[in-house]
């Protein structure tokens, strides 16, 4: 098969290429394990964290991609969940142990041992990987393949974001950051709470654009100030900078959720700048957001095609996964980057 492998950490800016494309063996799957013909594939912010060394280290050499969406191609001697030719998706969780009281609870996401797709095991930047019954998801019909690719992770995580903000309908939300998982977030908010108003802060103006399209009712830059202060505000950027500017504009007893794995070192002394009065007083909260669990893109697909949720895509072929990557890091985003693979 074919598939797009990280062979070493390395900076985006100094090697553009980070990807090889290479001819790899189509993987057997185990006993609980069905084998995915893979049609499609998003392409997260997380895999440029991989890729420069931001998160966990990576099992190199490895095939990245974890919003992954195909159809069963064979099934382990004990995976009878799925028949051969359904359509499931994979997302970030690739497996947790099932036993701790994390996993009891739900909260796979917490695991100690908690594994990642494209990360501590192929993903799917290829045209094959296989993955636990217990970890893949059906895909309802409403979706292409290339629009279920981002409700697996820009969707769930963002789902889980939202969840974790503690909204009601008619407070006010902000979303600092306009990517793959802002732009759901819009569409989940507006039907969870359509007597709520949105405020966007990114630092493109074709972002701001766009955010004004989909039903945001103010778009500014990521530092600017805020016509209100905001009930619950969503960081999904990469840097410390829009986490400062973010607690400006919260109201009191409001709550910054910050949706990311790692943060980029280059202007982490704004964290420095914090200011507790300004910042933090009026207990003001900030909550992290780690990974996803399996009831979260649950609860997230079954969300998206209640509404329905229609993710805006740009798509690549696999062997433009570095170029897809690329126009990520510069910030070139409307909606989701897809690869479709044949």
């Amino acid at each position: 098969m074919k598939a797009m492998v990280l062979n070493q950490i390395c900076s985006l800016d100094e090697n553009r290429s980070p990807l090889k494309l290479a001819d790899l063996p189509v993987p057997i799957p185990k006993d609980q394990e069905i084998l995915v013909k893979v049609s499609a594939c998003g392409v997260c912010h997380t895999e440029l964290d991989e890729i420069e060394g931001r998160t966990p280290p990576p099992q190199l050499p490895i095939v990245l991609g974890h919003q992954v969406v195909g159809k069963v191609e064979d099934r382990g001697r004990n995976a009878p969940r799925f028949n051969i030719g359904d359509r499931v998706g994979i997302g970030w969780i690739y497996s947790s142990c099932g036993r701790c009281l994390y996993c009891v609870k739900g909260n796979e996401n917490l695991c100690v041992k908690f594994r990642a797709t494209g990360r501590d095991a192929n993903g799917g930047y290829a045209q094959y990987m296989t993955v636990s019954e217990h970890f893949a998801y059906n895909i309802p019909d409403i979706f292409s393949d290339a629009q279920a690719a981002p409700l697996l992770c820009a969707g769930a995580i963002g789902f889980r974001s939202l969840n974790l903000g503690n909204m009601k309908d008619g407070q006010r939300l902000g979303l600092t950051g306009f990517g793959a998982s802002a732009h759901l977030v819009v569409m989940m908010t507006k039907y969870k709470y359509p007597n709520s108003q949105i405020y966007v802060f990114a630092r493109s103006e074709k972002e701001r654009d766009f955010a004004i399209e989909l039903g945001a009712v103010w778009a500014g830059d990521t530092e600017e100030e805020s016509p209100e202060r905001l009930d619950c505000i969503i960081d999904t950027t990469p840097a410390w900078k829009p986490v400062v500017a973010a607690l400006n504009n919260l109201k009191g007893g409001a709550r910054l959720v910050i949706n990311a794995i790692r943060k980029e070192e280059r202007d982490k002394d704004y964290l420095l700048k914090i200011n507790y009065p300004e910042h933090l007083w009026l207990e003001k909260e900030i909550k992290s957001v780690a990974n996803v669990s399996r009831k979260d893109i649950n609860g997230f697909i079954e969300l998206a095609a209640k509404i329905p949720i229609i993710s805006e895509t740009q798509e690549f072929k696999l062997e433009e996964a570095n170029k897809a990557l690329l126009e990520l890091k510069q910030r070139k985003i409307r909606g989701a980057k897809v690869l479709v693979i044949d």
